[in-house]
């Protein structure tokens, strides 16, 4: 029964925790047995054992030490969620808390869509690429795609700024979609001719996405287009929970992807025949602005389910030794692939994973090398 139980402890209990059990157990196979003669046992010892039960007063004490540790640990037992897999990590350091099937490969949905933007400001940002300049949305953004919440037609002029927007803030494939023609055609103008003869502008821009992939060690991540579309798609695109765990971080470190995520709403404009026309976007994150949520996206197809990527934020930790301080922030990130519930989930292991946190943090914030992003 103690090896069932340390096992299920094992699967369940942070490893500095679980740490921590072992040596007690081995301190205690050592120890003397405790004497039952009430006379001998220590006053303090003799207030204790008349509020405790009796059934538990004849376990042994190595088994006193584990169900010791079972309630007073309970809280950190994991959370049961349906999702086909999940990441918890520490968005700082990129330590991982906990995780399920982290690296299985799933469909991502509009997921993508962050990966779409990452490319597009990396441009902007190293070839001097204008975020308010003008594009003309083409017929070929309409090609695959069912949904047009925002009305687009072809031939409608907008700004990339506003097209990140729509993207990100209502994930809009045609948005996602005219993004990548316009700077895929920056990108190609790069490319040998006789290579960029063979590619579509969409498709010299997912190129760069695949290839920012493997800058940031996504190993089993293929991207196929702009915005996550999976339906009558071949090859299919595929990613993980730990390398969309990746891309997210390297996406939230820039400034810009930060604003663009953390919007609830904000209002588009865009040309159509010489006429101005507004549009409010809605965030399809339901949690953002909740338990100090400020980002990052949904992601939904048939193939992928429900897809969320969540950023929270607390305020910073400061640790005083001596005269020096240390400044933690505290930035968590969940990463849900493959849920049929996925704000209910992501509420919980948000929660569960501030809890993993603080006791991480608590342990001194050490860092197994195998479980960082």
């Amino acid at each position: 029964m103690e090896r069932v139980v340390l096992n299920a402890l094992e699967k369940n209990m942070q490893p500095e925790l679980f740490l921590r059990l072992r040596r007690l157990l081995l301190a205690s196979s050592s120890e003397k047995p405790i004497h039952q003669n009430p006379k001998r046992l220590p006053i303090r010892t003799r207030r204790l054992r008349c509020c405790r039960s009796r059934v538990f007063m004849h376990l042994p004490r190595r088994l006193l030490i584990i169900f010791s540790a079972i309630f007073a640990s309970a809280f950190v037992l994991r959370t049961a969620v349906a999702a086909q897999a999940y990441v918890i990590a520490d968005a700082q350091t990129g330590y991982i808390l906990e995780e399920q099937e982290p690296r299985k490969k799933l469909q991502v949905g509009s997921l993508t869509k962050i990966a779409t933007a990452s490319v597009v400001l990396d441009w902007a940002e190293r070839k001097s690429g204008d975020l308010n300049q003008v594009v003309t949305i083409p017929q070929a953004a309409f090609v695959g795609t069912s949904e047009n919440n925002i009305g687009f037609q072809p031939g409608d002029s907008i700004t990339l700024r506003d097209l990140l927007y729509a993207a990100l803030v209502q994930s809009d494939n045609i948005a996602a979609y005219t993004l990548a023609h316009h700077v895929g055609s920056q990108l190609g103008s790069f490319l040998p001719s006789d290579v960029s003869s063979k590619f579509t502008p969409a498709d010299a821009f997912v190129a760069q996405m695949n290839a920012l992939a493997k800058q940031l060690k996504m190993e089993r991540t293929r991207f196929v287009n702009p915005h996550g579309i999976d339906y009558k798609v071949k090859p299919l695109p595929y990613s993980t929970a730990e390398d969309m765990a990746r891309l997210t971080r390297y996406a939230m470190s820039k400034p810009s992807f930060r604003f663009y995520v953390s919007q609830k709403e904000r209002q588009i404009s865009f040309d159509r025949a010489g006429h101005r026309l507004n549009y409010m976007l809605r965030n399809t994150n339901e949690l953002l602005g909740k338990m100090g949520i400020d980002g990052v996206k949904t992601g939904t197809s048939a193939r992928s389910g429900q897809c969320l990527i969540l950023y929270a934020n607390r305020e910073s930790e400061v640790v005083r030794q001596g005269h020096q301080e240390t400044v933690y922030p505290r930035h968590l990130m969940v990463v849900l692939l493959g849920s049929t519930n996925r704000f209910n989930e992501g509420t919980a292991l948000l929660q569960r994973g501030w809890q993993l946190y603080d006791q991480w943090a608590a342990a001194g914030r050490l860092a197994d090398p195998k479980k960082m992003l």
